[in-house]
């Protein structure tokens, strides 16, 4: 399993894909080893998930420099040490450490996982080299439309995915929709797409104590009403700037205010954007910028607040965030600003919640809000459907990898180029 986001980084929800698949598979008959990189080339670390390493997991860490931080003379390095990504300089130790790897385990499939596109280069090159499956996960889209911006990059993401289309034994997403685009972008290979969507890890609630009842509390004596993003708000893909307004407009109509609604970012990263543009528009006291916390305590924090917020702009309508299942099985009301045309939006309707309302309308914004407010204290706020929770763990979705391992090795190849 050649993955970047693994123990101990920290700051991406997107480590939680890899762990729990390293966590629940010897139990289905695999047995993982990892393939990651050294954490020099983590901005962030903690060890808050090292104990949820297995203790019989093989992880091999491979030389690896951010090239950001490691490469730059007076704040800049060249193009080329950050393309595909910039931490291109893993793959080299890692193809080393790979075939060692494979020379002593004997591996019978080789997995690989995005965001970090490195991994997929370095996967490619350990299946031209001994033939082994290859499992592309893809998780989200790679090249798309205006991403990345630069043009050598965009060139880069392509051919990678192109290579895994043509090579991998199967390509897996964690939405529908980037299955259907990446059907539509290699016909050929669309057999051999299919989805796989991220969940939550029951164990790590179940140590999370004390947890609230999933009844939805109203307001005592008035307090507001505290809702919770909890992650990185992208400038892009999360912007912020039309809920911000919405909530200036309700406060100068007098529809809402403060001691209506908090709402908490937890880990932006980019908590300097959201502050100037709680100024902006006179907000602040409707907004708590919070530092990043370990893992758990983020899920209690989930499990303790009164409703949870999602943002995601409808260029990424073929993409769920991550933390979306852990907010289901919180079983808290969520609000979600998305397109309601997206993936995003699909899984919450699954789940039986409808308040969304599109990131960029103000209007949609503006009426939501209040109507979430007044259902929250009439303890009528819609919450997840227990059955869609269920089904969103990530013991099930690592029953659906073991099945999909064994298919893979059972599967007539795709003929590996040397």
């Amino acid at each position: 399993m050649i993955a970047y986001h693994f123990p101990p980084l920290a700051g991406s929800s997107g480590i939680q894909r890899t762990l729990r698949f390293v966590q629940h598979l010897p139990a289905l008959g695999w047995q993982p080893l990892v393939l990651s990189a050294h954490p020099r080339a983590y901005e962030n670390t903690s060890d808050d998930l090292l104990a949820d390493v297995p203790a019989t997991a093989v992880v091999r860490r491979a030389f690896a420099l951010d090239a950001a931080r490691h490469l730059q003379l007076k704040g800049r390095y060249l193009g080329w040490m950050a393309r595909p990504d910039r931490w291109i300089s893993w793959r080299f130790d890692a193809v080393r450490q790979g075939l060692q790897l494979i020379e002593q385990y004997k591996p019978e499939v080789i997995w690989s996982t995005y965001p970090i596109a490195t991994a997929h280069v370095i996967a490619a090159r350990l299946h031209r080299k001994t033939g082994i499956p290859w499992i592309a996960d893809f998780r989200d889209p790679m090249a798309q439309d205006g991403f990345p911006a630069d043009s050598r990059t965009w060139q880069s993401y392509l051919a990678i995915e192109a290579d895994a289309a043509a090579h991998a034994r199967y390509c897996v997403f964690t939405t529908p929709g980037a299955a259907r685009m990446y059907q539509q972008r290699y016909p050929s290979a669309a057999s051999r797409m299919v989805v796989l969507e991220n969940g939550y890890d029951e164990e790590s609630f179940a140590s999370v104590a004390p947890q609230p009842t999933n009844d939805s509390i109203p307001a005592d004596g008035g307090r507001p009403l505290v809702m919770l993003h909890s992650g990185i708000v992208y400038p892009l893909e999360r912007d912020p700037t039309q809920l911000f307004e919405a909530l200036s407009r309700l406060q100068k109509a007098g529809t809402l205010s403060p001691a209506d609604l908090r709402i908490r970012f937890r880990a932006s990263v980019h908590d300097d954007l959201l502050q100037s543009l709680a100024q902006a528009h006179g907000v602040q006291d409707f907004i708590e910028l919070c530092p990043t916390i370990p893992y758990r305590d983020a899920l209690a924090e989930m499990l303790a607040v009164d409703a949870l917020l999602v943002l995601q702009a409808s260029n990424c309508n073929e993409q769920i965030p991550a933390k979306i299942y852990e907010y289901l099985r919180a079983g808290k009301p969520i609000l979600a600003l998305t397109d309601p045309a997206g993936d995003t939006a699909g899984v919450l309707r699954g789940a039986g919640l409808h308040d969304i309302a599109r990131l960029d309308s103000v209007d949609e914004i503006a009426r939501i809000l209040p109507a979430l407010v007044h259902d929250w204290r009439l303890g009528k706020a819609l919450l997840p459907q227990k059955s869609a929770v269920q089904q969103a763990s990530r013991r099930g979705r690592s029953q659906a990898l073991a099945d999909l391992l064994t298919q893979a090795v059972d599967a007539p190849g795709v003929a590996a180029s040397r």
